[in-house]
């Protein structure tokens, strides 16, 4: 934590760590600290002689890294370069070219190592060896845009003022205003339209008359802002729309062309405001993200008083108040208190899940309909919603395949373009000696379409609102290339546990004997399993406590007894009871022949038991518990428990993980979507073989170890893709068991991954709920997202091809080159791109699917 003096502010405080390795007595300390304590702004000095750093607390309005690091050089010490990552938000750079210019001011700043610009999100990520933080921000400004280290500044995407409201805004209005009455001059009233008198330019004398003037003037006030982003883009070597704009203007003007000069100025201001809003409402979606965390929180100190705080403030341990309607401020644990929370910006859960003592809650989430006190167990930092958001900004910076196409073809066609350009302009009339005027006009049209602009944000707008469409939703994917292999992906591999299924034994089925009831069943198993610490024995007791079953006074239980692998022995009541596997009862009671409770139990003449008497028995309700019932269960995939004692079975006890309820609707709706679903488990064959067949799944591979799911997920890729183009296979699991079978697939995608550290960290995509029907939704959305890609790139394409066929024949002017070719697409394609943001997760129709 940074630590300040009272007179500084604590905005302006740094934290500054330099590698000094030969720094390594306390000698050397104290010459270090003597030279560096000469310096103005030092809050505070730690030489670690040890690990031979320095950590010196400064403040960033007084001195500087750079002056700091001359300082313990001045001492005889050298400084050590250490690789660091800054991100900065550069709010003004929404734009390919914007991007191009900072790039450029980067490369030639020394001590700068790789760079990613995220124009969708206005940030700028440097890695530096040698360069401090002002030295990167000033290298940003030089390229004409401001930028702020992220941490500095309460928004991270930087705020800006409404972009029809900003000076640029007011200059274009005023240049429109200008241009209007100099055409009414020009061509509607030319008879109105003053001479003002001629000026020589070289040999030629050129005649100016009023709406000339106009034109001209409507060139500085809507056009400077172009011709200063022009002069930065010259000066960091960056051939961009700026640069080509500017030339464009410039050379209207001084080829006695004022009105195309000024047309171009104002179109492609107003195509530049245009552009502006709709990447400021594309970051919108970014900013409803880390809006989501509350800004303040009402902690309970040990004397019982509240007190409101930053929730950045809050610690681990402290205890803080949520009413009704509140943001929770940090994950925790309910520690009292009783409330409906809604989920949904962590889950996408439409319905809020109900929260009492020992639960874990969300920062972010609203308790809807009481009062909670919760134990905070993480800084806001770590929680999860800020997990989210710093996943979510970062997901920009790796490129989809798509982008580094564009990227490449890009840098090719711009400079053939401009060649094309220049060649338009003067071979015409010095070979041929065609109009200057004519092709001078031709040459101009080609150098706006030279510009890629909505080509190049084609994809990263689109690959930005599919992202934060999804989170909204409770998807959460790392970057655009996940986004886009998730649409491409052919098979999708599930593991079972905890995904088709709960994850959590449950009761499933309860077959009393010999005259008890399942009542009677239940307590006496329930009893016996108690001390037991085996998940089966566990389920058993879970489930009689929610049948309202009350369990045996302890001192009824005695000399309990762990038969590993077999299940339990205790006495209860004075006799001796089993429970556990069917062997266990070999040599004791006789399982072959037992007879159903036919009153107060299971009707078992429904399941087709107990319908045919045994030989020599006139009793009814004849069974072979061995034959009749164990395989039965068994094929079901569930686990068959026995309870009796060493003269009879008194039941049998099935236990099983119970299968989602949404699994068999989500498995159908993706092969409806033309997607192949295959089960990996490691579970028996039997309980695969069931539980595929519940949901609907054809193809599983049961008793894999976690190395053998990997050969699968290789061999599925074999098995449905081509000759050397391996097939891209999906995989969904647990994130932590299944984590070979993830890392190998083409994706992977984690359940249930809120609050889970190692699933938000290793998963390429996570399903913050457990809930499945987010997966048909996550196809949904990506396959969409490669469509919207696909029409914006060839649309882009498309467009740009026919405007320059167009161009040399007259038919295509600088007017139509602007409206069109810029304006006109970049707008297409990012409207194109939000339409992502309306894909909604389906909903089953099935009732018992809780949403």
């Amino acid at each position: 934590m940074n630590e300040s003096t009272p007179d500084t502010p604590p905005d302006s405080s740094r934290t500054l760590e330099l590698r000094v390795p030969e720094m390594d007595c306390p000698t050397c300390a104290g010459k270090v600290t003597n030279s560096v304590e000469r310096l103005d702004g030092i809050d505070k000095i730690d030489p670690r002689v040890t690990s031979g750093r320095l950590v010196v607390t400064y403040d960033a309005t007084t001195t500087s890294e750079r002056a700091i690091r001359d300082r313990v050089e001045a001492a005889g010490y050298t400084v050590e370069a250490t690789a660091s990552e800054l991100t900065l938000s550069v709010p003004g750079m929404d734009c390919a070219s914007c991007a191009s210019k900072v790039e450029n001011a980067l490369a030639d700043t020394d001590g700068v190592g790789a760079v990613e610009t995220q124009p969708a999100s206005g940030r700028v990520t440097v890695s530096t060896t040698d360069a401090d933080r002002e030295t990167v921000t000033a290298a940003v400004e030089s390229a004409g845009y401001e930028a702020t280290l992220v941490g500095d500044d309460d928004s991270a995407l930087g705020e800006r003022e409404a972009v029809w409201k900003s000076r640029r805004a007011i200059g274009t209005a005023v240049g429109g205003l200008l241009v209007a009455i100099g055409m009414a001059l020009e061509f509607v009233f030319p008879a109105v339209d003053p001479a003002l008198g001629t000026l020589a330019v070289g040999p030629v004398d050129r005649g100016y008359d009023l709406s000339h003037l106009l034109f001209i003037v409507a060139v500085v006030v809507a056009g400077t802002p172009i011709l200063r982003n022009g002069y930065y883009s010259l000066r960091n070597r960056s051939l961009d729309i700026d640069f080509l704009m500017s030339l464009g203007i410039l050379a209207s003007v001084a080829a006695h062309h004022p009105f195309e000069g000024a047309i171009l100025a104002v179109l492609f201001s107003v195509a530049e405001l245009l552009e502006q809003f709709s990447m400021d409402r594309a970051r919108d979606s970014l900013r409803e993200l880390m809006d989501l965390s509350p800004d303040t929180a009402t902690v309970k100190r040990a004397d019982g008083s509240e007190e409101t705080i930053p929730a950045d403030d809050l610690e681990i341990g402290d205890r803080v108040v949520v009413r009704p309607g509140e943001k929770i401020p940090a994950d925790g644990t309910v520690l009292g208190g009783t409330s409906a929370v809604d989920q949904s910006p962590i889950t996408g859960e439409s319905v809020p899940e109900d929260k009492a003592a020992g639960d874990e809650v969300y920062a972010g989430t609203i308790p809807e309909s009481g009062y909670l006190e919760v134990d905070v167990e993480s800084e806001a930092a770590d929680s999860t919603i800020a997990r989210i958001v710093r996943m979510v900004e970062d997901a920009e910076r790796e490129k989809t395949e798509r982008e580094q196409f564009i990227d490449r073809f890009a840098s090719v066609y711009t400079p053939i373009v401009v060649v094309l350009a220049a060649a338009a302009a003067f071979l015409p009339p010095l070979v041929f000696g065609a109009s200057w005027s004519y092709w001078f006009i031709v040459g101009l049209t080609l150098l706006v379409i030279s510009c890629p602009c909505a080509l190049v944000i084609s994809t990263p707008v689109s690959v930005v609102s599919g992202i934060t469409s999804a989170a909204r939703n409770g998807v959460l994917i790392k970057g655009g290339k996940h986004l886009e292999a998730v649409g491409d992906s052919d098979v999708l591999a599930v593991d079972k546990t905890g995904t088709l299924t709960t994850g959590d034994l449950s009761v499933t089925d309860v077959i009393p004997l010999e005259g008890a009831d399942e009542s009677d069943v239940l307590r006496r198993a329930a009893a016996a399993e108690r001390r037991s610490e085996h998940p089966i024995g566990q389920a058993i007791v879970g489930y009689a406590d929610e049948q309202g079953l009350a369990a045996d006074d302890e001192a009824t239980v005695s000399d309990f007894e762990a038969l590993t692998g077999k299940g339990v022995r205790a006495d209860i009541d004075g006799e001796t009871h089993y429970v556990g596997k069917p062997d266990l009862f070999d040599g004791l009671a006789d399982l072959e022949h037992v007879h159903a409770t036919t009153d107060g139990g299971v009707a078992l003449a429904e399941m087709g038991y107990g319908t045919t008497p045994q030989p020599q028995c006139t009793r009814a309700g004849c069974l072979d518990v061995l034959s009749d019932i164990v395989p039965d269960l068994e094929a079901d995939g569930k686990t068959v428990v026995i309870v009796g004692t060493e003269d009879c079975p008194l039941g049998v006890v099935a236990v099983a993980d119970r299968v989602r309820p949404e699994a068999a609707w989500a498995v159908s709706q993706l092969q409806d979507q033309g997607v192949r679903v295959v089960m990996l488990t490691g579970d028996n064959e039997g309980t695969a073989r069931a539980i595929a067949s519940e949901v609907g799944i054809d193809d599983y591979h049961a008793e894999l170890l976690p190395d053998e799911k990997l050969e699968w997920i290789r061999s599925l890729e074999a098995d449905y893709g081509e000759e050397g183009d391996p097939a891209h296979v999906a995989m969904v699991g647990d994130g932590i068991n299944d984590a070979p079978a993830l890392a190998t697939a083409t994706v992977g995608i984690a359940m249930g991954a809120a609050g889970t550290d190692t699933a938000l960290e290793t998963a390429d995509v996570a399903l913050m709920g457990d809930d499945l029907t987010r997966l048909p939704y996550l196809y949904e959305l990506s396959g969409q997202a490669n469509g919207v890609i696909r029409q914006n790139v060839w649309s882009s394409l498309a467009v740009k091809a026919v405007l320059a066929a167009g161009a040399p024949f007259g038919i295509v002017t600088v007017i139509h080159a602007v409206v069109i070719g810029d304006m006109g697409m970049s707008l297409g394609v990012t409207g194109n791109a939000m339409r992502l943001a309306n894909v909604e997760p389906e909903t089953p129709d099935d009732p018992e699917i809780e949403h």
